[in-house]
């Protein structure tokens, strides 16, 4: 009898990278203080009571219990609509929004209604490993486009048109970057959008740490305010970061309305329509916590802040890119791999990070520091456990 087999194009894939580095973090004796948890992207804070009583009102409606449009809660889609025209000073509807649950959902609702098995994508070099995973899985190919250290990890125009003209059917870029944290300039991200409206590509622009920009970044970009944006552009978010709820996944996807009539038909058969009650919830809580997430974006500053001091003062650690969420730091271990690095500060020292090989290739010598996850107390601990 020949045994059945899974899907090679999952099989093929490595286990989940949160959970092996988390697992390193349990063999941690304790020996020099509290676990360091700087793995995943989890807020350091919790969300506001105002955020959970709305989310216990909302969930404890009858009308919560049935399905919903599948494009989103229209009190959502209109509230976040008028919240990015607003931000970008553009003209956006909630047509233009559909509501995932979570941003990497929103990713590959993307990527599957605009590309298909045997495509191929431009990716960032390092880039984000669920969105190389979710390519991956579907039989869509990856072309890498170099992020040169020594200009803070920006993309290189250069390398994303040489992907763009091998014929990649987009180019998916975040910013604030994850895992570097670099914040790409308004004139990047215009270039790299003329780019894919010269050889027909999508920009898909992830901006799932958008709120954490310090305030005196100003516009993100004018992406949205180009003639004809919406045969070009399509921006991913994430309400988990902002609001504090990422047990409740709630993502959102701003395109053209034709694009977001074709999401949606991914989106019937994968979900039918994102958590109810907790789109109810963020409709109401975006108005009212604007302040409180104001003060989140300054602590998260501070944050930055106590690492780029900690850091400065430690022989041989440099920080590549920081910014919103994260620090790329490249280590003083040449001889070792990033793997092998991250697993001893985790069982040793009790800092919990990532590899910067889990990122993209060329990558050996970073780490990845999800510095939001810990106050300035706990960042300021780094200096006598890094070793």
């Amino acid at each position: 009898m020949t045994p059945a087999k899974p899907n090679s194009l999952v099989s093929r894939l490595s286990a989940p990278p949160i959970p092996s580095v988390v697992a390193w973090g349990r063999e941690y004796k304790g020996l020099r203080g509290p676990l360091i948890d700087l793995s995943q992207a989890v807020p350091g804070y919790p969300a506001h009571p105002e955020m959970l009583r709305l989310l216990g009102e909302t969930a404890g409606q009858q009308a919560m219990t049935g399905y919903g449009p599948i494009e989103g809660e229209p009190l959502l889609r209109k509230t976040y609509a008028a919240h990015v025209a607003e931000l970008y000073g553009a003209a956006i509807s909630a047509g233009n929004i559909h509501i995932t649950a979570g941003c990497n959902q929103a990713f590959m609702c993307a990527a599957i209604a605009l590309a298909g098995a045997g495509d191929t994508v431009a990716l960032t070099n390092p880039f984000y490993f669920n969105h190389d995973t979710t390519l991956s899985m579907l039989g869509i190919g990856r072309r890498l486009v170099e992020c040169d250290p020594a200009n803070g990890f920006f993309p290189d125009p250069r390398s994303a048109e040489a992907a763009l003209a091998a014929g990649a059917k987009m180019l998916a870029v975040v910013t604030p970057n994850n895992p570097t944290g670099a914040v790409y300039p308004p004139e990047l991200l215009h270039e790299l959008f003329g780019l894919c409206r010269k050889y027909g590509a999508w920009l898909i622009l992830d901006e799932t740490y958008r709120d954490f920009l310090d305030a005196d970044c100003g516009r993100p970009h004018s992406l949205l305010s180009e003639p004809g944006w919406e045969d070009t552009l399509v921006l991913l978010y994430s309400f988990s970061k902002s609001f504090c709820i990422p047990g409740h996944r709630l993502g959102a996807i701003t395109a053209g309305s034709k694009l977001v009539a074709e999401i949606a038909k991914v989106m019937d058969n994968m979900q039918i329509c994102a958590p109810r009650s907790a789109q109810m919830a963020v409709a109401s809580a975006i108005p009212l916590l604007a302040d409180w997430r104001a003060g989140n974006r300054a602590e998260i500053a501070r944050r930055a802040d106590a690492l780029r001091l900690v850091l400065s003062k430690l022989p041989g650690w440099e920080i590549g890119a920081i910014g919103a969420y994260f620090a790329f730091v490249r280590h003083p271990f040449a001889d070792r791999s990033s793997a092998e690095v991250a697993e001893k500060l985790a069982r040793e020292s009790g800092i919990v990070c990532l590899p910067g090989a889990y990122f993209g290739e060329g990558q050996e010598r970073y780490l990845r520091l999800a510095f939001a996850n810990a106050d300035v107390a706990s960042i300021g601990l780094l200096s006598e456990r890094l070793f």
